[in-house]
Protein backbone atom coordinates (compact mmCIF):
# COMPACT_ATOMS: atom_id res chain seq x y z
CA UNK A 1 0.00 0.00 0.00
CA UNK A 2 2.88 2.39 0.82
CA UNK A 3 4.50 1.68 -2.54
CA UNK A 4 1.20 2.37 -4.29
CA UNK A 5 0.90 5.69 -2.48
CA UNK A 6 4.41 6.68 -3.53
CA UNK A 7 3.59 5.85 -7.14
CA UNK A 8 0.40 7.91 -7.06
CA UNK A 9 2.06 11.03 -5.66
CA UNK A 10 3.94 11.94 -8.88
CA UNK A 11 0.78 11.37 -10.92
CA UNK A 12 -1.21 13.65 -8.63
CA UNK A 13 1.50 16.29 -8.80
CA UNK A 14 1.47 16.24 -12.59
CA UNK A 15 -2.32 16.51 -12.60
CA UNK A 16 -2.19 19.57 -10.34
CA UNK A 17 0.45 21.17 -12.55
CA UNK A 18 -1.88 20.71 -15.53
CA UNK A 19 -4.65 22.50 -13.76
CA UNK A 20 -6.24 19.57 -11.99
CA UNK A 21 -8.65 18.94 -14.84
CA UNK A 22 -7.96 15.22 -14.90
CA UNK A 23 -11.50 14.10 -15.56
CA UNK A 24 -12.31 16.54 -18.37
CA UNK A 25 -10.36 14.58 -20.97
CA UNK A 26 -12.34 13.14 -23.85
CA UNK A 27 -11.58 9.46 -23.27
CA UNK A 28 -14.94 7.94 -24.21
CA UNK A 29 -15.42 6.17 -27.53
CA UNK A 30 -17.50 7.57 -30.36
CA UNK A 31 -19.27 4.37 -31.35
CA UNK A 32 -22.57 4.74 -33.17
CA UNK A 33 -23.26 1.14 -34.22
CA UNK A 34 -23.82 -1.89 -32.00
CA UNK A 35 -24.77 -5.53 -32.47
CA UNK A 36 -26.01 -8.34 -30.25
CA UNK A 37 -27.76 -11.68 -30.48
CA UNK A 38 -30.87 -13.11 -28.83
CA UNK A 39 -31.59 -16.79 -28.21
CA UNK A 40 -34.33 -19.02 -26.80
CA UNK A 41 -36.94 -16.34 -27.38
CA UNK A 42 -40.61 -17.36 -27.35
CA UNK A 43 -39.63 -20.70 -25.84
CA UNK A 44 -41.81 -22.50 -23.33
CA UNK A 45 -40.45 -22.15 -19.78
CA UNK A 46 -37.69 -19.73 -20.75
CA UNK A 47 -37.50 -16.19 -19.31
CA UNK A 48 -37.75 -13.17 -21.59
CA UNK A 49 -34.64 -11.39 -22.89
CA UNK A 50 -34.24 -7.63 -22.62
CA UNK A 51 -32.41 -5.00 -24.65
CA UNK A 52 -31.49 -1.95 -22.54
CA UNK A 53 -30.07 1.28 -23.97
CA UNK A 54 -29.13 4.53 -22.20
CA UNK A 55 -28.31 8.02 -23.45
CA UNK A 56 -25.05 8.97 -21.72
CA UNK A 57 -25.98 12.69 -21.85
CA UNK A 58 -22.94 13.83 -23.79
CA UNK A 59 -24.63 14.74 -27.09
CA UNK A 60 -25.36 18.47 -27.46
CA UNK A 61 -25.92 18.61 -31.19
CA UNK A 62 -22.35 19.58 -31.96
CA UNK A 63 -20.65 18.12 -34.99
CA UNK A 64 -17.14 18.22 -36.39
CA UNK A 65 -15.90 21.72 -37.12
CA UNK A 66 -17.85 23.45 -34.35
CA UNK A 67 -15.73 25.09 -31.66
CA UNK A 68 -15.81 23.31 -28.30
CA UNK A 69 -16.90 26.51 -26.57
CA UNK A 70 -20.09 26.44 -28.64
CA UNK A 71 -20.92 22.92 -27.49
CA UNK A 72 -21.83 23.68 -23.90
CA UNK A 73 -25.59 23.56 -24.38
CA UNK A 74 -27.95 21.07 -22.73
CA UNK A 75 -27.75 17.42 -23.69
CA UNK A 76 -30.21 16.41 -26.37
CA UNK A 77 -32.39 13.45 -27.16
CA UNK A 78 -30.89 10.63 -29.21
CA UNK A 79 -32.72 7.88 -31.06
CA UNK A 80 -32.03 4.16 -30.98
CA UNK A 81 -32.63 2.79 -34.46
CA UNK A 82 -33.26 -0.89 -33.78
CA UNK A 83 -33.23 -3.62 -36.45
CA UNK A 84 -34.18 -7.20 -35.55
CA UNK A 85 -33.18 -10.21 -37.65
CA UNK A 86 -34.05 -13.89 -37.41
CA UNK A 87 -31.50 -16.67 -37.70
CA UNK A 88 -31.95 -16.77 -41.49
CA UNK A 89 -30.46 -13.26 -41.78
CA UNK A 90 -33.88 -11.78 -42.61
CA UNK A 91 -34.99 -8.53 -40.98
CA UNK A 92 -38.28 -9.13 -39.18
CA UNK A 93 -38.95 -5.80 -37.43
CA UNK A 94 -37.49 -2.34 -36.85
CA UNK A 95 -38.17 0.87 -34.94
CA UNK A 96 -36.58 4.17 -33.90
CA UNK A 97 -37.00 5.01 -30.22
CA UNK A 98 -36.19 8.37 -28.54
CA UNK A 99 -34.01 8.35 -25.43
CA UNK A 100 -33.55 11.59 -23.52
CA UNK A 101 -30.28 12.48 -21.80
CA UNK A 102 -29.66 10.03 -18.95
CA UNK A 103 -32.77 8.12 -20.00
CA UNK A 104 -33.20 4.35 -20.15
CA UNK A 105 -34.98 2.41 -22.90
CA UNK A 106 -35.90 -1.22 -22.18
CA UNK A 107 -37.23 -3.47 -24.93
CA UNK A 108 -38.64 -6.96 -24.41
CA UNK A 109 -37.45 -9.54 -26.92
CA UNK A 110 -40.63 -11.64 -26.72
CA UNK A 111 -43.29 -8.96 -26.32
CA UNK A 112 -41.86 -6.20 -28.51
CA UNK A 113 -38.89 -6.98 -30.73
CA UNK A 114 -40.14 -10.31 -32.10
CA UNK A 115 -43.87 -10.07 -31.40
CA UNK A 116 -44.94 -8.16 -34.52
CA UNK A 117 -43.02 -9.13 -37.65
CA UNK A 118 -43.28 -8.17 -41.31
CA UNK A 119 -44.74 -11.54 -42.24
CA UNK A 120 -46.60 -12.23 -38.97
CA UNK A 121 -44.28 -15.15 -38.24
CA UNK A 122 -44.59 -16.60 -34.76
CA UNK A 123 -42.20 -18.37 -32.43
CA UNK A 124 -38.98 -16.76 -33.66
CA UNK A 125 -36.37 -18.04 -31.26
CA UNK A 126 -32.97 -16.66 -32.20
CA UNK A 127 -31.33 -14.01 -34.29
CA UNK A 128 -29.42 -10.74 -34.38
CA UNK A 129 -30.18 -7.21 -33.17
CA UNK A 130 -28.47 -4.13 -34.63
CA UNK A 131 -28.65 -0.64 -33.10
CA UNK A 132 -27.63 2.72 -34.57
CA UNK A 133 -27.16 5.75 -32.33
CA UNK A 134 -29.12 8.37 -34.31
CA UNK A 135 -29.14 12.13 -33.71
CA UNK A 136 -32.62 12.84 -35.04
CA UNK A 137 -34.53 9.67 -35.81
CA UNK A 138 -35.84 9.22 -39.34
CA UNK A 139 -38.96 8.35 -41.25
CA UNK A 140 -38.92 4.56 -41.21
CA UNK A 141 -41.39 4.40 -44.08
CA UNK A 142 -39.27 6.52 -46.43
CA UNK A 143 -37.22 4.27 -48.74
CA UNK A 144 -34.65 6.94 -49.58
CA UNK A 145 -33.73 7.98 -46.04
CA UNK A 146 -30.47 6.81 -44.49
CA UNK A 147 -30.28 6.81 -40.67
CA UNK A 148 -28.21 9.64 -39.21
CA UNK A 149 -25.59 9.01 -36.56
CA UNK A 150 -24.29 10.65 -33.39
CA UNK A 151 -22.42 8.98 -30.50
CA UNK A 152 -23.98 8.82 -27.09
CA UNK A 153 -25.99 5.63 -26.75
CA UNK A 154 -24.75 2.67 -24.72
CA UNK A 155 -26.53 -0.67 -24.52
CA UNK A 156 -26.68 -4.08 -22.89
CA UNK A 157 -28.46 -7.31 -23.78
CA UNK A 158 -29.58 -10.18 -21.58
CA UNK A 159 -29.06 -13.64 -23.05
CA UNK A 160 -31.22 -16.63 -22.18
CA UNK A 161 -28.97 -19.68 -21.99
CA UNK A 162 -30.18 -23.28 -21.92
CA UNK A 163 -28.27 -25.85 -19.90
CA UNK A 164 -29.42 -28.74 -22.10
CA UNK A 165 -30.00 -29.17 -25.81
CA UNK A 166 -33.65 -29.98 -26.43
CA UNK A 167 -35.48 -31.19 -29.49
CA UNK A 168 -38.71 -29.68 -30.83
CA UNK A 169 -41.80 -31.61 -29.86
CA UNK A 170 -42.97 -30.89 -33.40
CA UNK A 171 -40.41 -30.44 -36.14
CA UNK A 172 -41.86 -27.07 -37.15
CA UNK A 173 -42.54 -25.95 -33.58
CA UNK A 174 -40.46 -24.41 -30.79
CA UNK A 175 -38.09 -26.36 -28.57
CA UNK A 176 -39.93 -27.46 -25.44
CA UNK A 177 -37.43 -29.75 -23.74
CA UNK A 178 -34.64 -27.27 -23.09
CA UNK A 179 -33.78 -25.99 -19.65
CA UNK A 180 -33.26 -25.26 -16.89
CA UNK A 181 -32.30 -21.70 -17.87
CA UNK A 182 -29.91 -19.05 -16.73
CA UNK A 183 -29.55 -15.41 -17.75
CA UNK A 184 -26.35 -13.55 -18.67
CA UNK A 185 -25.94 -9.92 -19.67
CA UNK A 186 -23.27 -8.36 -21.86
CA UNK A 187 -22.63 -4.95 -23.37
CA UNK A 188 -23.59 -4.51 -27.00
CA UNK A 189 -20.60 -5.08 -29.26
CA UNK A 190 -19.16 -1.98 -30.94
CA UNK A 191 -19.14 -2.39 -34.71
CA UNK A 192 -18.09 -0.47 -37.80
CA UNK A 193 -20.95 1.17 -39.68
CA UNK A 194 -20.37 1.64 -43.40
CA UNK A 195 -22.49 3.85 -45.64
CA UNK A 196 -23.67 0.73 -47.46
CA UNK A 197 -24.74 -1.00 -44.25
CA UNK A 198 -26.64 2.09 -43.03
CA UNK A 199 -28.35 2.42 -46.41
CA UNK A 200 -29.25 -1.26 -46.49
CA UNK A 201 -30.72 -1.18 -42.99
CA UNK A 202 -32.86 1.86 -43.78
CA UNK A 203 -33.99 0.45 -47.13
CA UNK A 204 -34.92 -3.01 -45.86
CA UNK A 205 -36.71 -1.54 -42.82
CA UNK A 206 -38.83 0.84 -44.92
CA UNK A 207 -39.56 -1.85 -47.50
CA UNK A 208 -40.57 -4.31 -44.82
CA UNK A 209 -42.89 -1.85 -43.08
CA UNK A 210 -44.48 -0.34 -46.16
CA UNK A 211 -44.57 -3.27 -48.57
CA UNK A 212 -44.08 -6.67 -47.01
CA UNK A 213 -45.75 -6.01 -43.70
CA UNK A 214 -48.06 -3.13 -44.68
CA UNK A 215 -47.53 -1.65 -41.24
CA UNK A 216 -46.63 -4.86 -39.43
CA UNK A 217 -43.10 -5.17 -38.07
CA UNK A 218 -42.92 -1.81 -36.29
CA UNK A 219 -41.59 -2.66 -32.83
CA UNK A 220 -43.07 -0.44 -30.08
CA UNK A 221 -40.92 1.86 -27.93
CA UNK A 222 -41.20 1.38 -24.17
CA UNK A 223 -41.68 4.59 -22.11
CA UNK A 224 -38.44 5.56 -20.40
CA UNK A 225 -39.92 5.27 -16.90
CA UNK A 226 -40.77 1.59 -17.41
CA UNK A 227 -38.37 -1.34 -17.12
CA UNK A 228 -38.74 -5.11 -17.05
Amino acid sequence: MKKLGLLLLPILAIALMLGGNVFAQNVGDNSVYFVAYYSNANTSGAPDGTLRIINDGDFTGCTAGIAEAACDGPSLTLYADIYVFDDSQEMISCCTCPITADGLLSESVNKQLTADTFTARAEIQRGVIKVISDEAGYNLFSPNTVPGTAPGLRGWMTHIQATTNGEPAVKSGPDTSKGPWFVTETALADSNLTELEASNLGTVCSYGLASIGSGYGLCPCTPEDYDF
